[in-house]
């Protein structure tokens, strides 16, 4: 059976623009899994962060996938590994070269040890909203509504499209 999901991508170390549609080709590689669209790339301030860092660069793809939640988690775990992301325990908004997050996955609400779907907070997060509205509009966020509706709460955060429509590697 095949399920839509839709991926958060984020970085901010390195060659963040190649980093990210590295990923989207990863994530196109995986077993039962097709990219289907991808959104523009946002620069965004790091959120709840202390200290300096650089800003992060942000983009959303949405999946058809035959893969479970699950297994789909620990593959996006595996390509954040190979792009050099190390994950320290205890430690939260790290810098990092990669992070890759299910956002949604069709209109489930998942709450598994390591995997909450949909992903905690995305509603007030213009990083993810924004992208995600290029694509899927109308999806709706168990619990919280449809995107589109969630914009106008989003308004005061610090956010800039970079580069306008997809992501090679997208659709």
């Amino acid at each position: 059976m095949r399920h839509r999901a839709y991926v958060g991508l984020g970085c901010n170390l390195g060659d963040r623009e190649r980093s990210l549609r590295e990923a989207i080709a990863a994530i196109g590689r995986l077993p039962e899994t097709l990219v289907i669209a991808t959104s523009s790339i946002y620069a965004s301030a790091p959120v709840g962060v202390t200290g300096s860092q650089p800003d992060y660069y942000n983009a959303v793809a949405g999946i058809d996938t035959a893969l479970s939640p699950r297994e789909l988690l620990e593959a996006l775990q595996r390509i954040e590994h190979e792009a050099g992301r190390v994950r320290e325990p205890g430690v939260r908004n790290a810098p990092r070269t990669l992070d890759l997050d299910i956002l949604l996955y069709d209109e489930r609400a998942i709450d598994e040890h390591g995997l909450q779907v949909p992903h905690p907070r995305m509603h007030e997060r213009a990083f993810v909203l924004l992208p995600l509205s290029e694509i899927a509009p109308g999806a709706e966020i168990p619990g919280r509504g449809i995107v589109r509706d969630l914009l106008p709460g989003i308004g005061g955060q610090r956010i800039a499209r970079i580069r306008s429509g997809a992501l090679p590697g997208g659709g």
